[in-house]
């Protein structure tokens, strides 16, 4: 693949995220996110409401540079760039649980390019399938269309659906088949030659 701004020395790449823990802090986000969700839902949880909404966003900030590294050998420059719009979306989002946030500004504007870019690097790499890929872009798709003005609110329903279903395969992927060492050893030496 060649360099893109920057190579990977040899002891990066034996330094490289493990995609089952990469895997395992996406699950955490699943997990946190979901019983945050739920317990705030029923009432259970008041005094320390916004600490369950800020751990699963620290949980996403971790998945986001985890796969910054697993990428980077695909390209430095969109893994970059991808990374730095999901940790400006999840300061926004974290921001916003204490109100703080400009209004009107939702965390989908980052999460939206970053899940196209996600996807693009996962249909681009060797070592995960494309079809995670494509899902990712089309999650992305949907998350920037549903912040548009006039028809957000209407997709919407229709986008969540798409986003749990296209991260979830993602993070199952990760947990229960990893990636392709020998693939992404290859891109990675290939990039830092």
């Amino acid at each position: 693949m060649g360099r893109d701004n920057g190579a990977l020395t040899s002891s990066e790449t034996q330094l490289k995220p493990s995609a089952r823990v990469t895997g395992v802090v996406y699950l955490l986000y699943f997990v946190t996110a979901i019983s945050g969700e739920l317990l705030a839902h029923h009432g259970l949880v008041v005094a320390y409401g916004n600490v369950l909404y800020l751990i699963p966003n620290f949980f996403y900030a971790a998945v986001a540079v985890l796969f910054y590294f697993m990428f980077k050998p695909v390209s430095n420059v969109l893994s970059f760039l991808a990374a730095l719009l999901s940790l400006a979306g999840c300061t926004i989002a974290s921001l916003d649980i204490f109100h703080l946030a400009p209004a009107r500004f939702s965390p989908l504007i980052f999460f939206g390019p970053y899940c196209i870019l996600l996807g693009y690097l996962i249909y681009r790499s060797t070592f995960l399938p494309r079809t995670i890929g494509v899902l990712m872009m089309l999650a992305g798709v949907g998350w920037v269309v549903s912040v548009l003005p006039e028809i957000g609110k209407a997709a919407f329903p229709l986008v969540v659906p798409v986003g749990i279903l296209a991260e979830a395969a993602l993070m199952l992927w990760l947990l229960i088949k990893g990636v392709r060492e020998d693939r992404w050893k290859e891109m990675a030496l290939a990039y830092s030659s």
